[in-house]
C-alpha cells in the first residue's frame, strides 16, 4: 500500500514525465485546455498530478511507456491515483 507521500511523488513524476514528452503533452494540453503555464503552475498540486494520472490511465501504451522510463510497477499509477484528490471509487448505490 502507498502513502499519501508516495502517491504524490508519482503524481509529480507523472506531470515531469508528460512535461517531456514532446508528442503527448499537447494531447494533453488540447484534451483538457490547460495552457503551459497552467502546466508550470500546477506541478506541486495533487489535484493536477491526479489528472495527469487520469489521462495517462486512459491509454495502456502511455503508462507502460511512463513505467518503464520511471521505474515503477506497473500497478502504482492506479494506487497513487487512487490515494490522490478526486481518485476514490464512486459508489453508485
Amino acid at each position: 500500500m502507498l502513502s499519501q507521500e508516495s502517491a504524490e511523488t508519482i503524481g509529480l513524476q507523472a506531470v515531469a514525465w508528460l512535461a517531456s514528452n514532446d508528442e503527448l503533452l499537447p494531447v494533453f494540453m488540447g484534451a483538457t485546455g490547460a495552457s503551459e503555464d497552467d502546466f508550470r503552475a500546477n506541478l506541486q498540486d495533487p489535484v493536477f498530478q491526479g489528472s495527469v494520472l487520469d489521462f495517462l490511465l486512459m491509454d495502456d501504451k502511455w503508462i507502460v511507456a511512463f513505467c518503464d522510463e520511471t521505474g515503477l510497477a506497473p500497478d502504482q499509477p492506479m494506487a497513487a491515483r487512487a490515494l490522490l484528490p478526486g481518485g476514490g471509487q464512486v459508489h453508485w448505490t
